[in-house]
């Protein structure tokens, strides 16, 4: 069994994501879009409401995993700017901070929040909204943690 906290793995994994983009306001605790104003935007949100999971590989190997969602608003109000450029740009720097970054990761092909989990990564669908109809550009990205 692991000695490593869940308290301990959100933490890193909120240093990891937070500090990807040029965000105004990011916090562990979630807000609603409209009480976050344009100009804390873009904002992130780091979710952890989910349960986490149990996972058998073969017979005898159980894994634990933890689910966490990340929610992003971008000010979208300005029609010159394109929303989903902006979204695209966000994404792209979520990957970068949740591909490998160790030899070791790298060889692994996993991101392992310094050596605190086996892997990190976005699993599933993520839902991209750019903002064209109300002016509020809303990301959310599913982050799945497979424990050691």
């Amino acid at each position: 069994m692991s000695t490593v906290t869940r308290e301990a793995i959100m933490q890193a994994l909120f240093a990891l994501v937070s500090g990807a983009y040029d965000f105004v306001t990011a916090s562990r605790r979630l807000k609603l879009w409209d009480d976050v104003a344009p100009g804390d935007m873009p904002a992130l949100f780091q979710f952890e409401g989910a349960q986490d999971d149990s996972l058998y590989e073969g017979d005898l190997l159980l894994r634990r995993t933890l689910r966490a969602r990340l929610f992003i608003y971008i000010d979208a109000k300005d029609e010159s700017i394109v929303g989903a450029s902006e979204i695209n740009a966000i994404l792209d720097a979520l990957d970068s901070a949740l591909a490998p970054s160790s030899f070791a990761e790298q060889v692994a092909n996993r991101q392992t929040l310094g050596g605190l989990v086996s892997s990190a990564r976005i699993v599933g669908p993520v839902l991209k909204d750019p903002g064209d109809l109300d002016g509020i550009g809303l990301i959310v990205v599913p982050v799945v943690i497979v424990l050691p």
